[in-house]
């Protein structure tokens, strides 16, 4: 199985998690290709061009002409560090979350947490008067608003949860989730407040989302519906297939059915206890033939 059979495997099989992550490592790579492109050709506009097509503008006539951006600014980053330090919080935090929440709140929290950040960031930037004659040129991108939305709903969602830390021992959630803020979002406000408020944005949301929750109201299932149906419109409809085949003993047909039904089972319980990596090579394989067949 090659390594891009693989990632197709993983992102297929893989948690909503993994998968927000590898679109963020996606279109970090391919922002990094259009940037060494421009670079060969000595036309560094090419990267620049590149970047304004995913980063939200705080301009609202920039913004009716890129509506799109709204969304995929927060999958967008120009700088390691930046996406490094965002897939790392988004990972921890993340799967603290899945312990408690499922998946489909996990990716309506990741999205529109960040949306909140996107609204907050331009309204701010088209209301306060420290950014007039900027608001033109200035424009977002990054996980952080998603992040930190994912980050306090949680912490919010179970406060008392503790984490061991080095240096500091076991500390609750809550407390992490205020010091990220702190930190991230309050202190040296006047540099990048475009992306301080954008962070001020998603902490909001994440919170607002929790406490609705905690009143019997999931206000992300609204949205989950709209991805289902951009889901459902391209994903690849199945071929119908037409096979023969010898006749064969009920009794026999069933009982391969059952053994190969039962090995799938015993791989994905290896998968969900010790990750894919503990797979064999001919269990990898097995697990993306049958992924093939639900295809």
């Amino acid at each position: 199985m090659g390594i891009w059979d693989e990632i197709k495997l993983i992102f297929r099989n893989g948690s909503n998690l993994t998968r927000l992550i590898y679109i963020n490592i996606a279109v970090f790579v391919l922002i990094t290709i259009v940037a060494g492109v421009g670079f060969l050709l000595n036309d560094l506009e090419i990267s620049g061009k590149a970047l304004d097509l995913f980063s939200v503008p705080a301009s609202f006539n920039a913004l009716l002409l890129r509506p799109w951006t709204l969304i995929t600014y927060m999958f967008t980053h120009k700088d390691i560090w930046h996406i490094l330090f965002n897939m790392l919080w988004l990972y921890w935090f993340g799967r603290i979350f899945l312990e408690y929440l499922d998946e489909r709140k996990l990716v309506a929290v990741y999205l529109l947490g960040g949306i909140s950040g996107a609204l907050v960031y331009i309204l701010s930037f088209n209301i306060f008067p420290a950014f007039t004659g900027i608001v033109a040129d200035s424009v977002a991108i990054g996980a952080s608003a998603s992040v930190m939305a994912i980050v306090i709903a949680i912490a919010t969602y179970v406060p008392d949860y503790t984490v061991q830390l080095l240096l500091f021992g076991r500390i609750k959630i809550k407390y992490m989730a205020l010091a990220i803020f702190i930190l991230t979002s309050i202190m040296g406000f006047s540099v990048n407040s475009g992306g301080k408020l954008a962070h001020i944005g998603g902490a909001f949301f994440g919170y607002f989302y929790i406490i609705n929750l905690r009143h019997g109201r999931d206000i992300g299932k609204g949205f989950n519906r709209i991805i289902d149906f951009f889901v459902t419109i391209f994903k690849p409809r199945k071929k119908l297939k037409v096979t023969h085949k010898k006749a064969t003993a009920e009794y026999e047909y069933n009982k391969i059915k059952a053994e190969h039904q039962k090995r799938i089972n015993h791989i994905l319980d290896k998968i969900s206890k010790g990750g894919y990596d503990s797979l064999t090579k001919e269990e990898k394989e097995t697990l993306f033939k049958e992924s093939q067949k639900k295809n």
